[in-house]
């Protein structure tokens, strides 16, 4: 597995790392928790070295499991986790709240459930308006002064904030969604991260799954799945986006590789920094999304990739309003 350092922070990590959540969270019924803690261990196996949870995933049941599967383990890997939100009696998310005394709160009890002494990469899951990020960015940096923590990172947030955070306390990533169907990180996110030195963890690299092509305007997702709720996948939208799957299918063959692996690759092309975490529940997959780093693409490919794919427009927005609110503009 090659290695790549995010940014200027020095944490080297796997090329891919693996996004846990979908394992306890967000994309139906949870997996089987030995299941789920073999797949970690094969990852880890196969030479990922970066596990992605948060204390929203379940909630905590993602960083437990994190916890129990890579205990064996801990010191040969980097497990990045996140703050800022409450939680109703039910486990749905309440609220923000990136208040010190609520970032301090999460510390501590993320490190007992991921059986450790220190995280990792620690980030704000996404921007409180409420908080001013100077707090929350001086909060992270007493958590590192005292050892907690080793890196800060911040979700979804956009250039003045992540100007003001690394003013206070330098930003060793920023996780944001980025893929071959959402490239908005591209006009002003990327060059703010190259200027700074910062690190670029993509989420949802794969389209939520819609770019390997399993999902059509046919699939029926589980009752609990989130992208019930996405406008992106109601079925009308993913009838027009079916055009970008086609597009990359005939790309991906070109270089005898699965949609998902071209998508990966190319990601993996556009910075020396950029990490993508796909996540998966099935070690095929695992091992399919891990063959995208023999994928080379030069100049001429990223070229071609761009000019087939501008011909296709996404259909449908990346989130429901009341969570689009949420992404720092």
């Amino acid at each position: 597995m090659q290695k790549r350092r995010l940014g200027n922070s020095g944490l080297e990590v796997s090329a891919l790392g693996l996004g846990c959540m979908g394992l306890s969270h967000g994309y139906g019924p949870a997996t089987d928790r030995q299941q789920a803690i073999a797949l970690i261990r094969a990852a880890f196996e196969r030479g990922v070295t970066l596990f992605d949870t948060a204390e929203a995933y379940g909630p905590y049941r993602n960083e437990e499991l994190l916890g129990e599967a890579l205990a064996p383990i801990r010191d040969e890997v980097v497990i990045a986790t996140k703050f800022g939100f409450t939680f109703d009696a039910d486990g749905g998310q309440s609220g923000m709240d990136s208040r010190p005394e609520h970032i301090r709160a999460v510390a501590d009890a993320a490190l007992k459930r991921l059986r450790t002494d220190v995280i990792d990469l620690f980030y704000q899951h996404r921007v409180d308006p409420a908080v001013p990020i100077e707090d929350v960015a001086g909060t992270v940096k007493d958590l590192i002064r005292e050892g907690k923590v080793r890196h800060f990172g911040l979700s979804e947030a956009g250039v003045a904030t992540i100007r003001r955070a690394h003013a206070v306390q330098p930003v060793t990533a920023l996780q944001s969604e980025y893929s071959l169907w959402w490239r908005e990180p591209e006009r002003e996110i990327l060059p703010l991260l190259e200027e700074l030195g910062i690190g670029f963890v993509p989420f949802s690299p794969l389209g939520r799954g819609f770019l390997t092509g399993a999902i059509d305007a046919s699939t029926q997702f589980d009752r609990t799945d989130f992208r019930n709720l996405v406008p992106r996948f109601a079925p009308e939208a993913r009838k027009a986006n079916q055009a970008l799957v086609e597009v990359l299918a005939t790309l991906a063959a070109r270089h005898q590789a699965t949609r998902a692996q071209l998508a990966l690759a190319w990601l993996l092309a556009q910075k020396p920094w950029i990490v993508p975490i796909p996540g998966t529940t099935k070690l095929p997959r695992l091992d399919e999304n891990l063959g995208a780093t023999r994928i080379e693409l030069g100049a001429d490919d990223l070229r071609a990739i761009d000019a087939a794919l501008a011909t296709v427009a996404v259909q449908g927005a990346r989130y429901p309003e009341h969570l689009l609110r949420r992404v720092d503009r």
